[in-house]
């Protein structure tokens, strides 16, 4: 696997292994394009470094999972995350193309985080610091939340409005 320049990858304060920017990204710039391995929603793999592809995005009808290959698998999430990831499905290839763009300023040293907003069945415990954490790492859309188990509904946290 191929290095990302201007990443690295390190023990993370928030969960394993974490990535730092080892140079400044401004808000808006992109950090970098991510590498994987296509699986369909049928196939049998961990899907714990994937990123979810909704079936109509690449006409094949199925939920696909891109599992990520380079060191953006390592990218940890946060409820008040510094980048976000943006995909498009690439017809001609047949394959996702998946990028990280800077949400903010990120100076040399600090954690390169996104929202993994999971689906209600599979959210889990936050471990992120953030004072806007939810408790949860979930899509915080209502709709969502309502779908919440009840051991895990106990576990999430609304901050207190401005």
């Amino acid at each position: 696997m191929p290095l990302l320049e201007g990443l690295r990858v390190v023990h993370s304060k928030i969960h394993g292994y974490g990535v730092i920017a080892t140079r400044p990204f401004k808000a808006g710039e992109l950090i970098c394009y991510g590498d994987g391995v296509l699986y369909l929603e049928s196939d049998e793999f961990d899907d714990t470094y994937a990123l979810v592809v909704p079936g109509e995005d690449s006409g094949k009808g199925e939920l696909l999972f891109w599992d990520l290959a380079c060191q953006t698998r390592w990218f940890n999430h946060s409820c008040a995350p510094n980048s976000e990831v943006c995909s498009k499905w690439d017809h001609a290839e047949n394959t996702l193309r998946a990028w990280w763009v800077a949400t903010r300023d990120i100076e040399v040293g600090e954690e390169i985080l996104y929202d993994y907003a999971f689906v209600a069945e599979v959210a889990e415990p936050c471990a992120c610091g953030a004072a806007t954490c939810r408790g949860l790492i979930v899509d915080d859309d209502p709709e969502n939340l309502a779908k919440l188990p009840d051991h895990l509904r106990q576990l999430l946290r609304v901050p207190a409005a401005a």
